[in-house]
């Protein structure tokens, strides 16, 4: 017997709500059958939905995302899908790498400017205790 699972299977083990399943099946990503008005989702359904999440973690569009799914072929043929997923990678960890200097940077601007208002502050307590009051 093929592992089906219910909206509250996957909410509860990928952490998400009902609402974000429905919106992956709104956008055709997820294709669950039906008994009734109760969702049934598969296995695939359940890989798919683990790999959009995964996509979301590492920065990925949603679209990104899709693109890679819909590239599984044989399970013994996925070299496209893997290339493409390299090549994004690659980019994701450029960007990433360029905004990490960009927060270094500005990490050191506010520490140049933390220290100039703090001795700022130190000179004009100097100042107010050298004067009578």
């Amino acid at each position: 017997m093929k592992k089906t699972y219910s909206i509250r299977d996957l909410a509860s083990e990928f952490d998400i709500t009902p609402r974000t399943i429905r919106f992956y099946e709104e956008k055709g990503y997820l294709s669950p059958a039906r008994e009734g008005t109760r969702r049934v989702y598969s296995q695939p359904d359940h890989t798919r939905l683990r790999l959009i999440l995964r996509g979301k973690r590492l920065g990925l569009s949603l679209d990104e995302t899709a693109d890679l799914i819909r590239m599984y072929g044989s399970p013994r043929n996925n070299r496209k899908q893997l290339e493409k997923f390299l090549v994004r990678i690659a980019e994701k960890r450029t960007e990433l790498e360029r905004k990490r200097r960009d927060l270094e940077v500005m990490l050191s601007d506010l520490r140049i400017v933390e220290e100039n208002c703090q001795q700022e502050l130190a000179n004009y307590s100097k100042k107010l205790n050298g004067k009578k009051v």
